[in-house]
């Protein structure tokens, strides 16, 4: 499956709950394949928002965010279409945080991290904390939205992609850094319900 096609930059943080375009439902699509979402912080504070298009099953999705510290922010897609802040992992209970409701990067082929279909291009933040991004995503809509949904997400730090050099990581990259790159905390969760 071909990875993204093209990155600019983007800002976020916050919460995307998605809402149709042009309709009043919540589910997030329209009979179009298009898909308006608000980004949001976990205190539910609106940073932004993204569009999502699709079109003969490809997804064009744009970003435009503020608010969100400079430099670059690693930025996937999670498997469970829930953000909720102080949540609890699916996976482990005991293990709670903002938007760990979301569970991990959206990985069918159970790869690892750089390799994920839910690895995403990385969000470059500028000096006056904006950012915009385009790019084609690897799935369709109907994938993201699957029986429990999915979520876009937005991280503190930003992301290696597992790309550790041997002569920093003799055995290779650890654990956290093949399972999500050292992004860092969920600052952004977008929320995309099942269809």
């Amino acid at each position: 499956m071909s990875r993204l096609v093209s990155t600019a930059a983007l800002a976020a943080c916050g919460v995307l709950a998605l809402t149709a375009c042009g309709g009043a439902s919540d589910s997030g699509a329209t009979d179009r394949g298009e898909v308006s979402a608000k980004l949001a912080d976990p205190d539910g504070k609106r940073v932004g928002t993204v569009e999502i298009d699709e079109d003969d099953g490809t997804l064009q999705i744009s970003v435009e965010a503020s608010g969100l510290k400079a430099g670059y922010h690693g930025f996937h897609v999670h498997t469970t279409g829930k953000c909720e802040a102080d949540s609890a992992a699916p996976d482990d209970p005991s293990k709670t945080g903002d938007f760990l409701s979301a569970g991990g990067h959206l990985n069918p082929d159970e790869s690892e991290h750089g390799d994920h279909l839910g690895d995403l291009p990385a969000l470059l933040v500028d000096d006056d904390g904006n950012a915009s991004l385009e790019f084609t995503g690897p799935f369709t809509l109907e994938e993201l939205q699957d029986d429990d949904g999915s979520a876009f997400m937005i991280h503190a730090d930003r992301d290696n992609y597992a790309n550790v050099p041997e002569r920093y990581a003799p055995e290779g990259p650890d654990e956290d850094t093949t399972k999500t790159g050292d992004a860092g905390d969920r600052i952004a969760c977008a929320a995309i319900k099942a269809g």
